[in-house]
């Protein structure tokens, strides 16, 4: 006898109205349980690396926020450290016991002459220090080096003669960088260069045909490579494939000196007898090696204010110097002053651990103390 109901439910499942469950779609608690819980481990994973992201580009602008604001203090202090020395200078200028520029004064870090104690250059530090930042600043004189842009071809060639270059490299450099200043077009010298050969280099370029407005343009030129150009200083510097073919010859036989040692694109084309050094005056025709020593050896020590000892007041008072006959003080005074008018103000500004190198160069015209220029502002690092 059927228990009461099952005949109903075998009708039911006969005619297909309920259907046992199939062991393959069968779903307990625990598998859906698991399934939530990767979805929820995913949908952590998601936000976590969405907040991280955040938190990161936040961190990024905070930092860019305040790199901006440093780097416009940095500016305002290398610009502040130009103004003083363009103050600094115009002092100079005006001791009157001091009718001279040399390295013994406060502008090129020296202790200052005799008219240096009472003038408002006593105590003067080339340093800015204010409650976020510092400024300390060195200025080096244009006129310490002869003009590129001036230089004939017997300079030209007794630098390279200084430098120790081969003497098959002296006339294809000399000539090359005359047709670079050159404004002529049409023509280039023996074994100088003018645009058919700077085209045919990868890549091409053109020859300026002007003046050289910065010394790197040397590295331009035909036949200047990086030893020529830093001298001794070109061991720790490596060429690239950017550089014109004609840079890249390999170092042979490093030279003591180099362009950027002898020369300057910026001055009015005379040479400070207080301040260049032998090399630069051996560049004058006529002064050996031993004269241009001599030069430098007898401006050394305190000026007493009689011309006899200590830097030159004029350039007549080179006869002093036992080396130097009267023809080559004749040479002398054709090609120096005693005075500087071009300088170069190197700043190194720190706001906040970050650090700006900044150069700028000033003019100071003759007779005019109060008519320092700005000639230039930028930064290098």
């Amino acid at each position: 006898m059927k228990a009461p109901g099952t005949t109903f439910i075998h009708t039911r499942l006969q005619r297909g109205v309920l259907r046992p469950p199939e062991p393959g779609n069968r779903f307990n608690a625990s598998s859906q349980s698991g399934i939530a819980l990767i979805i929820v481990m995913i949908s952590i994973f998601v936000l976590t690396m969405l907040a991280g992201g955040f938190a990161l580009s936040m961190k990024v602008e905070t930092r860019l926020a305040r790199n901006a604001n440093s780097e416009t203090e940095l500016e305002w202090l290398g610009r502040s450290a130009v103004e003083c020395a363009r103050w600094e200078l115009a002092q100079q200028y005006m001791i009157a016991q001091e009718p001279y520029d040399g390295l013994d004064q406060v502008w090129a870090g020296g202790p200052g002459g005799i008219g240096t104690s009472n003038s408002p250059l006593a105590g003067f530090r080339h340093e800015i220090d204010t409650k976020d930042g510092l400024a300390t600043w060195t200025i080096v004189d244009l006129e310490s080096k002869a003009n590129i842009n001036v230089a004939t071809e017997p300079i030209l060639q007794q630098a390279l003669m200084l430098m120790g270059a081969d003497a098959g490299e002296v006339t294809p450099v000399v000539n090359s960088i005359q047709d670079w200043i050159d404004p002529n077009t049409a023509s280039h010298r023996v074994q100088g260069a003018k645009d058919d050969y700077y085209q045919s280099l990868d890549p091409p370029y053109h020859c300026k045909n002007g003046p050289i407005d910065d010394m790197s343009e040397l590295l331009l030129i035909k036949g200047v490579t990086p030893e020529l150009y830093y001298g001794l200083a070109a061991t720790n510097y490596q060429p690239n494939r950017f550089m014109p073919q004609a840079s890249r010859a390999p170092i042979v036989n490093p030279v003591p000196i180099g362009f950027t040692n002898l020369f300057t694109p910026l001055s009015l084309g005379k040479i400070n007898l207080n301040t260049a050094s032998a090399e630069v005056l051996q560049l004058i025709p006529g002064v050996p090696r031993e004269a241009a020593e001599g030069i430098v050896g007898a401006r050394s020590g305190e000026d007493d204010g009689s011309g006899l000892m200590g830097p030159y007041r004029s350039v007549a008072q080179v006869q002093r110097v036992p080396q130097v006959t009267p023809i080559m003080s004749q040479q002398i005074q054709q090609f120096c002053d005693v005075r500087s008018y071009t300088f170069e103000v190197h700043v190194d500004a720190q706001v906040a651990g970050y650090h700006r190198h900044f150069i700028g160069v000033v003019g100071r015209p003759p007779g005019n103390p109060r008519g320092i220029k700005v000639l230039n502002f930028y930064w290098t690092d």
